[in-house]
């Protein structure tokens, strides 16, 4: 593939980490009185925005949104964050494409401070030389603008040279919005469905399509 910088989400991309994210999830809609004792549905809450995940999926008001946030992180914070596996064959992924010569990205929705906690625990953390995220006080907190900053972190403007790669419609949605091609990957917790309508360039079904696509 002819690019220099590989942008990549984390959860549902690199990481499977529904289950620090739901539980989070769920223990924050309980200290607001909602009881929600299926963790299936709250699976939609990974990779949005917490501030927009909230309002759209429990109806939540801004100050409502922002007083959940702040109990999802406590939980997160303590016990969430590990709550989560390396997709199989992803590592091995990240150490080839660093290999081939690509320039590794982190461009995710979580908190910056986690997401350097996440890539440190599972000992990846040197494949990637610029990591965005969203800041705690609510700034980067769209996909676009997570993406804008790693590239200007990047030091590059060629929109050319980029590709996002996620599982999510929001990864494609950034991408489009800031002009990049796109990789929609299956093995996170999007569909193909949502990857297609937003009009990502390339579906990968698992690790080893993507790894096709990106060296083979």
């Amino acid at each position: 593939m002819n690019k220099k910088y590989l942008l990549f989400d984390l959860d549902g991309t690199i990481t499977a980490s529904d289950e620090g994210i739901t539980r989070s999830v769920q223990y924050a809609l309980s200290k607001l009185g909602i009881n929600e004792p299926d963790l299936q549905k709250l699976k939609v809450f990974v990779g949005p925005p917490l501030r927009v995940a909230f309002p759209k999926y429990y109806g939540l008001s801004r100050e409502q949104a922002e007083e959940a946030v702040t109990y999802y992180r406590k939980r997160y914070e303590d016990v969430g964050i590990f709550e989560c596996t390396l997709y199989d064959g992803i590592k091995d992924l990240l150490h080839d494409c660093k290999a081939h010569g690509y320039t590794l990205v982190l461009a995710t929705s979580k908190p910056r401070i986690y997401a350097h906690k996440i890539l440190e625990r599972f000992g990846i953390h040197d494949c990637f030389s610029v990591v965005a995220g969203c800041e705690l006080d609510g700034r980067l907190d769209s996909k676009a603008e997570v993406i804008a900053h790693a590239m200007s972190l990047c030091g590059d403007a060629d929109k050319d040279k980029y590709i996002m790669i996620g599982d999510r419609f929001y990864d494609i949605e950034g991408a489009n919005i800031m002009g990049l091609e796109s990789v929609g990957v299956l093995y996170g917790y999007g569909n193909k469905k949502e990857l297609e309508d937003e009009g990502a360039t390339h579906i990968c079904e698992n690790v080893s399509e993507l790894h096709s696509l990106l060296i083979d």
